[in-house]
């Protein structure tokens, strides 16, 4: 049976996307049949990121409007065979997802044999995010170190709690994972960032990650590749040790700590 999983935010910019794409990835990494599916109607940015832009033909909306099947929408990976995309419309308005349509697109990908059902939410509380955030089974998440971010990821938090399938029905609530992104240890120590304790007294959610603030998921997303494939850079290693951890693997978190230069570094340059 497919797991489903909603990667969310209250705030916009704080690197969904690129989570979804990373995590989605790490997945299919590990063995597993996955898609990810782009909930943001109207805007549609994961086929960028995961670089298959040129590749769409049907949509998300085409499948549940009843255009297209599934395996017309569906795009296939280019490295990785167990990865599909189903790529967000660009043209059709939100309330073009309907709960029936959604349900039943759902339901037909548990039945090609995915195992794991990647939503891209879109940020806030639209139409588009309440769909996604409704069918799952787990929630990443995603905030940066900042107080805004806390705040409205907290909010959502509450509409999880309140307005899922599962919520509904009094089933087993949704498994809630908090992914910190954008994290600058520097900033952190100096004060200007909320610190992993400050965050974690917040919102009380299990910590699945720490993705350090870096320059090479911006180079990721121009080349339209998840940063999860950016070999031994920081990025694809918390993201790896992210997706272990969701999967049950015990594993220290990396990059959380600032490590004041020594002498020799500061009368040569180092930061």
């Amino acid at each position: 049976m497919a797991r489903i999983v909603v990667v969310t935010s209250g705030k916009g910019g704080v690197g969904k996307t690129t989570t979804s794409a990373s995590f989605s990835a790490g997945l299919a990494m590990r063995g597993h049949k996955t898609v990810v599916i782009d909930f943001d109607v109207g805007l549609r940015n994961l086929d960028l990121i995961m670089g298959c832009e040129r590749r769409v033909v049907y949509d998300f909306v085409n499948v549940i409007q009843g255009e297209a099947t599934l395996n017309q929408a569906l795009i296939r990976d280019k490295q990785l065979e167990n990865l599909f995309i189903l790529p967000a419309s660009q043209t059709r308005d939100k309330d073009a997802l309907t709960k029936e349509g959604v349900e039943k697109a759902l339901k037909e990908l548990g039945e090609m044999g995915f195992e794991f059902i990647v939503c891209d939410s879109p940020a806030g509380i639209e139409t588009g995010a309440l769909m996604a955030s409704y069918f799952a089974d787990d929630a990443l998440v995603v905030t940066n170190p900042e107080v805004s971010s806390v705040r409205d990821s907290d909010r959502i938090l509450g509409i999880l709690a309140a307005k899922s399938r599962r919520a509904e029905k009094g089933d087993e609530p949704i498994k809630e994972f908090l992914l910190l992104t954008r994290y600058n240890a520097k900033r952190v120590a100096e004060g200007e960032m909320l610190s992993l304790k400050d965050i974690e007294d917040i919102l009380r959610i299990k910590l699945l990650g720490v993705i350090p603030e870096s320059e090479s998921v911006l180079q990721a997303s121009n080349q339209g590749i998840p940063a999860i494939h950016l070999r031994e850079s920081e990025v694809a290693l918390a993201y790896q040790d992210a997706i272990s951890r969701y999967l049950g693997e015990e594993k220290p978190m990396r990059y959380i700590e600032y490590a004041k230069p020594g002498l020799f570094k500061r009368l040569f340059g180092g930061k």
